[in-house]
């Protein structure tokens, strides 16, 4: 876990990073959260960047939610409005923990949540992972995601394919934790908590299916919601050249909310 304060601060950002990557591509958003007068909690997910865990392995999705859990603890240490910021696979993971822990929040952003994926492995994959995720659970598989897919940023692309913390393979466990975790969020909206959410999907994304992300919105029981499709951005909406617009629309979402 990392912090990263502000002077004057108004609030606290718990930003919770997607698979593959680690909480040091987000120095550009934590910077500028920092401008605004906010403190920032994060840190690498288990399995990924700097930690300790298997690269690309997790035995139970719940040692992510516990992961988020304990930087929410050190966000409301602070005693100031908490935010949640989860992008990608934390956006699930975001939701799973508000799901099943009590997060009292002032707002959740979620940015390109993997409520579904683009493209799922061919079936022989799939049934080797279903297969051999108990027997041989630390059988890899590449991710498939690629710099061309997250966005149309040309430095972050080269960047990206330079990053030696980028996990390319993931394991068979790993894969069938996700897909479980999307699973139950997908049937069990009900249990999502009645909180300020703002939800930014990327219109090109090729890494999630941005149709069960709208999916799972619509069936949202809560009194304040909000879905941004971006058109024409790809899945990282804040590696884009329009990065700057997207953080103001977010901004103007926390801003209100403080």
């Amino acid at each position: 876990m990392k912090k990263w304060l502000s002077n004057r601060a108004r609030g606290t950002v718990i930003i919770v990073h997607g698979a593959g990557e680690h909480h040091g591509r987000y120095q550009w958003l934590i910077q500028y959260l920092n401008s605004q007068n906010l403190h920032v909690v994060s840190g690498d997910l288990p399995g990924h960047g700097r930690t300790r865990e298997r690269r690309g392995h997790i035995d139970h999705f719940d040692d992510y939610i516990e992961t988020v859990y304990e930087w929410y603890k050190e966000a409301v240490s602070y005693q100031l409005p908490v935010f949640l910021f989860g992008h990608s696979m934390g956006g699930l993971i975001s939701i799973r923990a508000l799901m099943e822990k009590y997060l009292p929040m002032n707002g959740v952003v979620l940015s390109s949540p993997c409520l579904g994926l683009y493209e799922y492995p061919n079936k022989v994959l799939d049934v080797l992972s279903r297969a051999t995720h108990r027997l041989l659970p630390s059988w890899s598989v590449d991710t498939g995601i690629t710099a061309e897919k997250i966005t149309r940023n040309k430095e972050i692309r080269r960047l990206y394919e330079q990053d030696e913390l980028i996990v390319h393979q993931v394991t068979a466990r790993w894969y069938q934790e996700l897909l479980k975790a999307m699973k139950k969020v997908m049937l069990e909206t009900e249990r999502f908590p009645d909180v300020p959410l703002l939800l930014m999907q990327a219109g090109e994304d090729y890494i999630v299916d941005k149709e069960a992300t709208h999916r799972w919105f619509n069936r949202l029981m809560i009194h304040d919601r909000s879905l941004k499709e971006w058109k024409g951005l790809y899945h990282e909406l804040l590696s884009e050249p329009e990065r700057e617009e997207v953080f103001r629309f977010m901004m103007n979402f926390i801003h209100q909310r403080l």
